[in-house]
């Protein structure tokens, strides 16, 4: 079982900084709210990071370009959680719940609650 996050953003030096600006200069537009909950301005959140090394599951975390070109998983809504099992990619937590999500604690929550319905 693989963990698969897709972030609402394409990857890139311009669009990374484009990114950036976004998220600074009008944060209530973003379009990746899973970006906005895990980073911050310019780097990847700490507790983010700590938190990540406690799930015992592969993890994968991808732009929307790269997403599309590894998996051929065109019509997906992001930002998503997608799981791979037995080589099919199928959504986790979808783009509804993660743009509900206000917190990162809130989204390590519902990652926890996910992952001890799926084992």
């Amino acid at each position: 079982m693989k963990l698969i996050f897709v972030y609402n953003a394409d990857s890139g030096l311009f669009n990374g900084l484009s990114d950036i600006a976004h998220k600074i200069l009008s944060p209530g537009t973003y379009s990746c709210n899973l970006c906005a909950l895990t980073h911050g301005h310019f780097k990847i959140k700490a507790d983010w990071v700590d938190f990540l090394k406690d799930i015992d599951t592969e993890l994968e975390f991808l732009h929307r370009d790269e997403f599309v070109q590894q998996y051929h998983y065109n019509n997906a809504e992001l930002p998503g959680i997608f799981i791979e099992e037995n080589n099919a990619v199928t959504p986790w937590i979808n783009r509804e719940i993660i743009n509900q999500i206000q917190t990162l604690d809130d989204l390590k929550a519902a990652i926890m609650q996910r992952l001890q319905q799926t084992r």
